[in-house]
């Protein structure tokens, strides 16, 4: 395992670097220091038939097309994704004036299925951004007298509810607002990643 773009985690790459990758790492290195440069917006069906999306961080590469995002298995897009894990990421760079959709599926690795996977994660985070799985459980209802700690140290205990989403992409939309017209292009992955350039 080895440190990726902004503190992330990358594994160490097995297959073919997908042609999309190092766009979208050069995208990402032209937002500098920005921790807004790992944020990535999640849209996932709703156990109503519903749209739902959200903002998570980028945690890092688990392979040449795999990407992780950490949750908190009690929250209600881990249950979406245990029912369907087809999800699809918009990840924005305004100074590279560029937007990424990946699309894929979803699978959870959770402490009790693989705990030294998720230890190696849970120790890679910061102590602030440890504490929200020391938190009440999301979206219930707020107990005025509940803890919310600011920090949890590194030696604090993997929280069963700490949950890794790794999502295996299998199409890539870029769209490059730079030039004009804009340039908009679709890798699929069938055996080998292919290319398709499309209208803006």
């Amino acid at each position: 395992m080895t440190e990726g773009i902004s503190g992330a985690i990358t594994e160490p790459i097995t297959g073919a670097i997908p042609p999309w990758r190092p766009l979208l790492r050069a995208a990402m290195q032209r937002e500098g220091r920005s921790v807004a440069a790992r944020w990535v917006q999640l849209a996932t069906t709703g156990r109503d038939g519903a749209p739902r999306v959200r903002t998570l961080v980028f945690r890092g590469w688990a392979g040449a097309d795999q990407l992780e995002l950490f949750s908190d298995q009690r929250s209600e897009k881990v249950t979406e994704l245990a029912n369907d894990g087809a999800a699809e990421l918009c990840w924005l760079f305004p100074k590279a004036r560029q937007q990424y959709r990946l699309r894929g599926k979803v699978t959870l690795i959770t402490a009790t299925e693989q705990p030294e996977l998720c230890q190696q994660r849970w120790q890679k985070l910061s102590d602030a951004g440890r504490a929200v799985w020391g938190w009440p459980t999301p979206a219930d209802p707020l107990d005025p007298t509940a803890a919310f700690p600011d920090q949890l140290a590194e030696t604090a205990p993997l929280p069963e509810h700490f949950v890794v989403l790794r999502l295996q992409v299998i199409s890539v939309e870029r769209l490059n607002l730079g030039p004009h017209p804009h340039q908009r292009t679709r890798w699929s992955a069938d055996t080998l990643w292919q290319e398709q350039p499309l209208n803006p």
